[in-house]
């Protein structure tokens, strides 16, 4: 039987704003709306790549893919060396090392010339940040992180603290399209290309790749997180939407991911506060609520060991 509580004055305040949110978000998201566009033309899933910014030696290109299980998964090669971080949706990445499963927060790995193959299986759509190197300025950064080559011996880094600042000033930088993210971008994509080398200095140490039908199981299990990231999630729910036990779940989870799902919730809704913190003036307990956080005081230790910073200076900095 459906429940009759009604809920309070500010609990009905947060439902009619998250609306309103949704609504105005889907008319200026990119990948919204190159989907409804898709829809209504009956045109083919592709990916179309925005230089946002560029400089000497490096160039940030804003990529939405609209590509989807009816698209027939399409072979890439690059000239250069990348680092793409995922902005919205999820796919499958398949290159010389086995497939990756990429969500919103993991950042992907390209090395140069070096074929690999993306599909979706598993959902419509994602939109990612991509940082590309010349080569000569990868080898400088290589040096500079401590890694014995350029080479990236790794397909993509989970959604990991030491990458949480970077990622939420790269959100910032490109939520604002003017003069000062230009320049934002440059010590972004420095700082950006100095981390993925040396995190991924050394091979990734999964002891077996994840199956086919795992990746699809957490394919759906990220996109019903993504989409619902304030409301509550029991393990034992995730583990049965992706029918598996949830010992079973929790190892399959992290295998495909690279975090647990309660790390991976965490840090989507500290990135989702910390944008909002940047993008509106709304109260700080007011932001906590809408995210997901019950206790402020939970959210602001939270934010501070994500960021660096308590949710206030983390704001007059940006």
């Amino acid at each position: 039987m459906p429940s009759t509580r009604r809920l309070s004055y500010p609990a009905r305040r947060r439902v009619t704003w998250r609306k309103l949110r949704a609504s105005r978000t889907s008319e200026r998201d990119p990948l919204a709306v190159a989907l409804r566009r898709k829809a209504e033309t009956g045109a083919a899933g592709a990916a179309c790549g925005t230089v946002v910014a560029a400089g000497d030696g490096w160039s940030v290109r804003d990529v939405v893919c609209t590509a989807g299980p009816r698209d027939l998964p399409f072979e890439e090669r690059q000239p250069l060396p990348s680092a793409s971080l995922v902005v919205a949706g999820t796919f499958v990445y398949r290159g010389p090392r086995g497939r990756s499963l990429l969500s919103p927060g993991a950042i992907l790995l390209v090395n140069a010339e070096r074929a690999f193959e993306c599909s979706h299986r598993h959902g419509e759509g994602d939109r990612c940040l991509s940082f590309e190197f010349e080569l000569a300025v990868f080898e400088r950064l290589a040096a500079a992180a401590g890694a014995r080559s350029p080479e990236l011996r790794c397909d993509r880094l989970p959604a990991v603290r030491p990458l949480a600042p970077i990622a939420a000033r790269a959100r910032a930088a490109l939520d604002r399209r003017d003069a000062g993210a230009s320049d934002a971008f440059e010590e972004i994509a420095l700082e950006v290309g100095g981390a993925v080398l040396e995190l991924a200095a050394e091979p990734a140490r999964n002891a077996s790749a994840p199956s086919g039908r795992d990746l699809g199981r957490i394919a759906r299990v990220l996109r019903d997180l993504e989409s619902r990231i304030a409301e509550r999630h029991r393990l034992a729910d995730l583990a049965a939407a992706a029918g598996l036990s949830r010992y079973h779940f929790l190892r399959t989870f992290k295998a495909v991911t690279g975090v647990t799902p309660h790390q991976w919730l965490l840090r989507a809704r500290l990135r989702a506060a910390a944008e909002r913190l940047v993008a509106t003036g709304a109260p700080v307990t007011e932001i906590a609520l809408d995210v997901g956080f019950d206790d402020l005081s939970n959210f602001i230790r939270s934010f501070r060991a994500e960021f660096g910073a308590s949710p206030s200076r983390y704001r007059a900095a940006a």
